[in-house]
């Protein structure tokens, strides 16, 4: 076995006890990655989806989630020309891609495990060379590949609100999705975010060894949200919070020029 597979390996068995975090999802606590158990009556057809994802649903999302920033990454770096390190960048996909579940295996859990190792051996990859301030640019060109893979759902703003929303659900996080009305696609639309998930998920891979390069998954995050949004052809404006729920956000994306309208 190569020392990229083991090296893998490594990270994916720290992360095995990770993927069965359980988090409160407001009526009960639940495993993250399994179906959200809000009253989903409650909510409108495509929000009840969203809590609703099937096993299958989630696994894909996660693998098209590692595409964007794999492919990302490798945009990021051809835009460098020759000073990319490609001698470590394909010793890194190799880590990245090692031990992928078998085809025939839809399990979520598998892929977020693959998922969260590839993003943190991606972003120790770069802040080890050019410092923090390239997430922005990684997050950009991230942003690129996710205007073109993500679907166009003809839901105007709602469309990338529930795109974070949906990466939202994949962790077990508590939030609310709400569509302004009076237009049809949405003209503006926000997710509200109470406990974000990811966090959880992060300190329970830290403590079972996993290395760790951000301090705050908000740090990467919110530049690849934003990037997300912008590159869907939305603005988008976000805001932190803390309290004794744990951490969240609350995030809305807008119709340009629609706030001058109002």
């Amino acid at each position: 076995m190569s020392a990229a597979a083991k090296g893998a390996m490594a990270v994916g068995s720290a992360l095995g006890l990770a993927a069965s975090l359980s988090v409160d999802s407001g009526s009960g606590t639940r495993a993250a990655g399994q179906g959200n158990e809000r009253a989903v009556d409650r909510l409108s057809a495509d929000d009840a989806a969203i809590a609703t994802m099937s096993d299958a649903e989630r696994a894909a999302l996660w693998r098209q989630r590692l595409h964007e920033a794999e492919a990302g990454l490798t945009r990021f770096l051809v835009a460098r020309g020759p000073a990319a390190d490609l001698r470590a960048w394909f010793g890194l996909q190799a880590e990245i891609f090692a031990d992928l579940p078998g085809p025939s295996t839809h399990a979520a859990a598998a892929w977020q495990r693959i998922f969260f190792r590839g993003q943190a051996l991606m972003e120790r990859f770069l802040v080890s060379r050019y410092g923090e301030g390239i997430l922005a640019e990684w997050a950009a060109s991230n942003a690129e590949v996710h205007r073109t893979v993500e679907p166009d759902r003809e839901g105007g703003a709602a469309d990338p609100v529930r795109r974070i929303a949906r990466q939202a659900e994949l962790y077990g996080s508590q939030y609310r999705v709400h569509v302004a009305e009076g237009s049809t696609p949405a003209a503006v639309a926000s997710v509200n975010i109470t406990h974000c998930a990811i966090w959880d998920y992060r300190e329970q891979a830290r403590s079972n060894g996993v290395r760790l390069t951000l301090t705050s998954p908000c740090t990467y995050c919110t530049k690849a949200m934003s990037a997300n949004v912008r590159a869907k052809g939305y603005e988008v404006s976000y805001q932190l919070r803390e309290d004794r729920s744990g951490h969240g956000c609350h995030w809305e994306a807008t119709v340009p020029n629609t706030a001058q309208e109002a």
